[in-house]
């Protein structure tokens, strides 16, 4: 996968060329101090991914993804959460804040991999331990939703559907990348349609699971490892 870095910052660059060329999947195109020197290799050498900063003489990110007609996938790398709900607007992959760590770098690449072409970035950024959330576009609009607030998510073909008590949000987005994306420690995929949040589980057999009113089938193929996993905290 052909790739670029756009950033001002030569330590920033440095960082971003050594943590690409660990990861034999990528190849490093060149590197740009500035967007419009960005542009301008673009304009003869398209690339798949591009790791781009923000604030930025000259041009900022946000900016020169504006003036894109078709721009590749972009995970965004900047000192500044400011920026986040532009980043969704956009469709980037994802949105990494300096410094950023090597497992961080990889799970951001790790969605571009996976990623179909055009399929948007839903991952909200993290507050804090008790305040995570999600935003998942509808239409135009991106729409957020705290994780502890899910109750749990069905794939409907090519579209997902979120639950929580108070509201319903439909999606085109597939359950797999839902399913790298949201922390494991908190949700658990029980059949090939549905992903629960683990903390509103009131009941469960071998066949299905309760949440709330609802009930929930878990598949065959998904049985052994639920069971294993809910089973440590049978008493």
């Amino acid at each position: 996968m052909k790739c670029i870095i756009v950033d001002d910052e030569p330590l920033a660059i440095e960082i971003m060329e050594n943590y690409v060329g660990k990861v034999e999947q990528l190849r490093l195109e060149g590197a740009f101090r500035n967007a419009v020197s960005a542009f301008t290799f673009l304009q003869q050498h398209p690339v798949d991914l591009i790791f781009l900063d923000i604030q930025m003489p000259k041009l900022s990110g946000i900016d020169f993804l504006k003036t894109l007609k078709n721009p590749p996938r972009v995970i965004i790398t900047t000192a500044y959460r400011d920026y986040a709900l532009d980043g969704f607007e956009l469709e980037v992959t994802d949105y990494l804040l300096k410094p950023i760590p090597f497992d961080r770098f990889l799970k951001a690449v790790g969605k571009v991999l996976h990623q179909p072409l055009g399929q948007p970035f839903t991952t909200g950024m993290k507050q804090d331990a008790n305040d995570n959330y999600v935003y998942f576009k509808v239409d135009k609009k991106m729409i957020k939703v705290r994780m502890s607030e899910i109750l749990y998510i069905e794939s409907i073909k090519d579209y997902v559907k979120v639950k929580t008590a108070e509201k319903e949000i439909v999606t085109q987005q597939k359950i797999s990348y839902l399913e790298e994306s949201l922390p494991k420690e908190n949700f658990l995929r029980i059949h090939r349609s549905f992903i629960v949040n683990r903390e509103k589980i009131d009941a469960y057999s071998a066949t299905d699971m309760e949440i709330g009113k609802f009930h929930i089938p878990i598949g065959r193929n998904y049985k052994n490892d639920v069971m294993k996993l809910l089973g440590k905290n049978i008493f």
